[in-house]
């Protein structure tokens, strides 16, 4: 009998072996934890689509990121809820708006310990909650560029550490790094969702951040699931324009396109694993069709797998305390 020369199974037999080799790993370093926080007399509010996210005010967050520094998360991104909303999104860019005042506070109180990351948007704040200013039932991609660029302007002058533009529009990179530059704003990076997609796993989020459009959708802006090679083209504009880290947004439905703007571009790479993938995740591990550490980490490690430097996860906490446990 002729046995093979090469056994691959030979460093498969024990714990030790495997971590040996071990080709890709998920720390806590390697995260960002989504946050929202919203204007209201409520310490937290639960979000009914998204078991174990909440609605924080601002004294809430306070408490919700005293946890996170504790488990040596790096990062939050934070989505923001004005008390009241209009046409314009005011709340975006009010130097005492929901975001701005958390910023404040949260560098007040925590200075270096986190990292803060704001997104820039406007569907959160319009009241048609679209992600722009609307003229004749469209989105107003050259009017919208103002506001974006002013409202991380107020994130920067707030203490934000990084600007995280969500919205879409054309050319709003380089929009809101000309406004950072030229208020002495030099080093704040840009994390742009270069490639966001249209896709239908948005739904707990505009739940948790009340911001699903009152009309139509945001294919017009959005990218479209079925397109690989456009998202090259909407990264490297992003680049051009000044983008420091560029972002993929689903995750785990788009591993291919992390992938391909792995291999294509040497530039940092972030991964959104978004509202419907958590949820899924989630429910499936409450009926009991799933174990959910392991899917967590398999999930997470899938995406690190596939090019993301660093992946923005609602299960960073239990990521954190699996670290800490020793039981990743």
């Amino acid at each position: 009998m002729n046995f093979p020369e090469y056994r691959p199974r030979r460093l498969r037999k024990n714990e030790k072996f495997r971590k040996m080799i071990e080709e890709t790993s998920v720390s806590p370093q390697h995260l960002i934890y989504p946050l929202f926080v919203k204007e209201m007399h409520e310490e937290k509010i639960p979000v009914a689509s998204m078991p174990d996210v909440y609605q924080f005010s601002i004294e809430g967050l306070m408490r919700e990121i005293e946890d996170v520094v504790g488990l040596s998360i790096p990062a939050i991104l934070l989505f923001g809820i004005p008390e009241k909303k209009d046409e314009t999104g005011s709340g975006a860019y009010d130097e005492n708006g929901i975001i701005q005042k958390a910023t404040k506070r949260i560098k007040k109180l925590f200075g270096d310990d986190i990292l803060v990351i704001t997104d820039v948007c406007m569907c959160e704040y319009t009241s048609h909650g679209h992600c722009g200013i609307v003229r004749d039932g469209e989105v107003d991609n050259d009017e919208t560029l103002k506001l974006l660029a002013q409202s991380a302007l107020t994130h920067a002058e707030a203490g934000a550490d990084m600007v995280a533009p969500s919205d879409m529009m054309d050319g709003r990179v380089k929009a809101i790094r000309n406004i950072l530059d030229s208020n002495g704003h030099h080093t704040i990076p840009i994390m742009s969702y270069a490639a966001k997609y249209a896709s239908a796993m948005y739904g707990p989020f505009r739940d948790a951040a009340e911001s699903a459009p009152q009309f139509g959708d945001r294919k017009a802006y959005q990218m479209a699931p079925p397109n690989q090679r456009e998202a090259l083209r909407e990264i490297r504009l992003d680049i051009e324009e000044g983008a420091d880290i560029i972002m993929v947004k689903p995750a785990l439905f788009y591993l291919d396109v992390l992938a391909l703007a792995r291999q294509t571009f040497n530039i940092p790479l972030a991964a959104y694993s978004v509202s419907g993938e958590y949820t899924m995740i989630k429910t499936a591990a409450a009926k009991g069709c799933l174990d959910y550490q392991k899917t967590v980490l398999e999930a997470t490690v899938s995406i690190r797998r596939a090019g993301a430097d660093m992946v923005i996860t609602y299960f960073a906490k239990d990521i954190g305390r699996w670290a800490r446990e020793n039981s990743l």
